[in-house]
């Protein structure tokens, strides 16, 4: 038996509760895992708050992390008290692209990481980094591995370049972190001088409050002396891809993210035309990518940003948190 927290069909805070289940022993291709953490992301919180609630009870939880404490007689390549990380999307394990939508997302198309214990098929799974907390690596399933990929995978990241992060969550510290490991500039934009202060801690070479100066675009042109910048972190949506746009140099590189500001906007098509821009979709990645990003971050010794860790059954508290918007870096659950 072991503890879970469940959502209602529709999702909302109302509809959360603690609860509990039975597990069996791990399938021979399975792996059997105390489950020690997980972390929020806007995708989380879009489905517990019941802005897209599940269509019948779930688990909720994409990040998983913890230890194994079983294996089936089929599995080589885990073995009992490995750290490991969850994958965003169990079924894509290399190569291009080749899921649409969230059918297969632990949390929202299947049961997610909300309890103590859960058996997986290894190949859903990589080694956690060595000497990160289950807390630290619980941050990397999403955040770490979207910002990864925009980054690394789908761009060609080099130190000459120069990226503007939006805001300071999980997804844009971690961007923060990735370009600043290689020596590439970076300016931010934040509504909060205090956070400013942190970007700066971090290594941010120019930031923007953006609360101050909605067409930040014209102090990232002055910036960059015109040109612009090589790649852009795109999280706001609608209301902010148009100044991506203008910030961005002809034939730079746009990875749209994140939603924050709505699904639907206007797009400035003669802008994008005349710059020649690239918007490439980002939705985290494959589990080849998430084993290659924790090699770097082994080899780096990066250290993921943490806000603040709620316990399991304050998982409610902990989504609330996140729609104040005070967290710089990831909220991470106690499991």
């Amino acid at each position: 038996m072991t503890r879970v927290i469940y959502l209602k069909a529709g999702g909302g805070y109302d509809n959360v509760f603690l609860g509990n289940q039975d597990i069996s022993n791990p399938m021979n291709d399975e792996a059997q895992i105390r489950l020690h953490a997980s972390s929020l992301n806007y995708h989380d919180y879009a489905v517990v708050s019941g802005v897209w609630g599940p269509s019948e009870q779930r688990i909720p939880m994409a990040d998983g992390a913890g230890e194994v404490i079983k294996v089936g007689g089929a599995v080589k390549e885990l073995k009992v008290g490995d750290h490991v990380c969850t994958t965003f999307f169990p079924g894509w394990l290399d190569g291009s692209p080749n899921v649409q939508g969230f059918e297969t997302v632990p949390g929202d198309g299947i049961d997610g990481y909300a309890r103590e214990l859960v058996n997986l098929q290894a190949g859903s799974l990589t080694l956690a980094p060595d000497q990160w907390t289950h807390e630290q690596s619980a941050t990397l399933t999403t955040a770490g591995l979207t910002a990864w990929r925009a980054l690394f995978e789908d761009y060609d990241l080099k130190e000459k370049h120069t990226v503007l992060i939006q805001g300071t969550g999980g997804v844009s510290i971690f961007a923060l972190q990735f370009a600043k490991s290689i020596g590439a500039k970076v300016i931010a934009t934040s509504s909060s001088d205090e956070k400013i202060k942190k970007l700066k801690a971090l290594g941010a070479d120019y930031c923007i409050n953006y609360k101050k100066n909605s067409k930040w675009s014209e102090e990232i042109l002055s910036f960059t002396k015109g040109q612009g910048v090589d790649h852009v972190i795109e999280v706001g949506g609608p209301e902010t891809l148009d100044e991506s746009i203008n910030s961005v140099k002809v034939g730079g590189h746009i990875s749209v993210i994140g939603i924050l500001s709505g699904l639907q906007g206007n797009l400035d098509f003669v802008n994008a035309l005349l710059k020649q821009v690239t918007l490439q979709g980002i939705l985290v990645g494959s589990r080849a990518q998430q084993e290659r990003m924790i090699t770097y971050i082994n080899q780096t010794k990066l250290f993921p940003i943490i806000d603040r860790v709620f316990e399991l059954e304050d998982i409610v508290s902990a989504f609330q948190y996140q729609e104040t918007n005070q967290h710089f870096g990831k909220i991470c659950l106690k499991i």
